[in-house]
């Protein structure tokens, strides 16, 4: 997409937001279904830096400068009461558009909106397509303040209920939740703070998988557990389901904290997934004896015959509010990194921390200041692989020369209209893709503009 689509679309959004500026209701409601809606669009440039070296057909990022790099996203979130404590989603979306050096070569990846694979220009999905079933465990309800996404029932939900959801979703609208750092549409653009880099958290291409999830939610905490289908081959669109060979399996333990009077939360996760995946190894053995066939397979340009990949990973997320204002935030995750990564991303240690700042002081309440840092890693294996000249699929610079991936990324979020927010973003990165002989710094500027009712 070029800069001028870029331009257009931000002043067709301005131009449009006011309209909506009076009422933050959905644009349907009723009390059996409700629609609502969001449109984004981002645009992204770096100024180039300096690397010792750019191996032909590699994944690296770009050294020269680049810009015009921009990603569209429109979402119906539709809803629908079906029997008793149950409810239909249904989420049509257009998504199109590339990331810098088409989202290869950083593997805290910049854009959350943006995709490695797939046509730059805009296409029709279903997104989301589920049911979910509220299971009530007691008669004490509690009152739902606002129409919201992904809610269609009664204003009042019991405190203690089952809840159970089967269809097709994304992970993140169930497990590793954060209030400060979640959301790339609205909050931080970077792929490891918008979920725990090193959850190789089950999806497609976009985000999206299905099977099963269910919940035991109660005022003081909440458990989750879910099985779901991974892809057949490493970060694309097809999905398979082989119990006992292909599968993924997320458990994830909710506890509300509170700490001067303000609310917090702590969220312990565990991930097992069975796949297709190679191991780092086999793919050494690979580079030893030019087997190209395992190798696309690692890379995600080609579908392996077998299965037997397996990964473990763990996770720790944190929030708690300090302030009517002010809410810091942290994560930390870890996976095994004996195979291939082959859904999100290939982190297998992370940490961030960051903090989130309302406008209140400045007069200006409905506007966000955020700022993280991000320290990434990989496994030993990962890197002997990396070294070797092997690509996964989203990093590989052909040699190694390994340090940790650092990332700093802030954003300022104002509120214009009631239905419109502009954000300006910056994120500066060193050792993109684990590399100290392309360390360099890259300064990343980016600028956001997002409607919703």
């Amino acid at each position: 997409m070029s800069k001028r689509f870029l331009i257009v679309s931000l002043v067709s959004i301005f131009i449009w937001a006011p309209s909506f500026a009076q009422d933050k209701k959905p644009f349907i409601q009723d009390s059996s279904y409700n629609c609502h809606f969001q449109l984004t669009v981002i645009g992204q440039a770096h100024s180039g830096f300096k690397a010792k070296y750019t191996l032909p057909n590699s994944n690296s990022i770009s050294n020269n400068a680049e810009s015009g790099a921009t990603s569209v996203t429109s979402t119906l979130f539709l809803g629908r009461k079906l029997w008793k404590g149950a409810a239909a989603y249904l989420d049509p979306e257009i998504s199109g558009g590339a990331g810098l050096s088409y989202s290869m070569g950083v593997a805290g990846a910049l854009n959350g909106e943006t995709y490695r694979i797939g046509d730059p220009s805009p296409v029709a999905s279903i997104a989301r397509a589920y049911i979910q079933q509220y299971i009530p465990l007691g008669k004490t309800d509690y009152d739902v303040e606002e129409d919201d996404i992904h809610h269609v029932l009664n204003k009042r939900i019991p405190i203690h209920r089952i809840e159970i959801s089967l269809g097709k979703f994304s992970m993140s609208d169930f497990f590793d939740n954060n209030s400060y750092s979640h959301d790339p549409r609205t909050q931080f653009l970077n792929w490891s703070l918008m979920s725990n880099g090193a959850w190789d958290y089950p999806a497609n291409t976009k985000g999206y998988t299905a099977g099963i999830v269910t919940e035991l939610v109660n005022p003081k905490w909440a458990l989750r557990i879910s099985s779901v289908a991974v892809p057949v081959i490493a970060n694309h669109s097809a999905m398979e389901y082989v119990p006992g060979k292909a599968h993924s399996e997320t458990f994830e333990f909710e506890k509300n904290i509170s700490i001067n009077k303000r609310p917090g939360v702590l969220r312990f996760l565990v991930s097992y997934t069975a796949s297709r995946a190679p191991s780092y190894q086999q793919g050494i053995d690979a580079i030893k004896t030019n087997d190209s066939t395992l190798l696309n397979v690692i890379s995600g340009n080609a579908e392996a015959i077998g299965y037997g990949g397996h990964k473990t990973g763990l996770g720790f997320n944190a929030e708690q509010e300090i302030t009517n204002d002010l809410g810091v935030f942290a994560r930390v995750g870890w996976n095994d990194g004996k195979y291939a990564s082959w859904a999100f991303t290939e982190i297998d240690q992370t940490a961030h921390a960051g903090l989130s700042l309302k406008g209140t002081q400045w007069g200006r309440a409905y506007d966000v200041f955020s700022i993280a840092a991000v320290v990434n890693g990989i496994s030993s294996e990962h890197r002997a692989f990396l070294k070797a000249g092997g690509h996964g699929f989203i990093i590989g610079d052909g040699h190694l020369n390994y340090g940790h991936e650092s990332i700093i990324e802030l954003f300022y979020s104002a509120r214009l209209f009631n239905s419109f927010w502009l954000s300006f973003d910056y994120q500066f990165v060193k050792n993109p893709g684990y590399n100290k002989d392309r360390s360099g710094p890259i300064h990343v500027f980016g600028l956001r503009g997002h409607i919703e009712f």
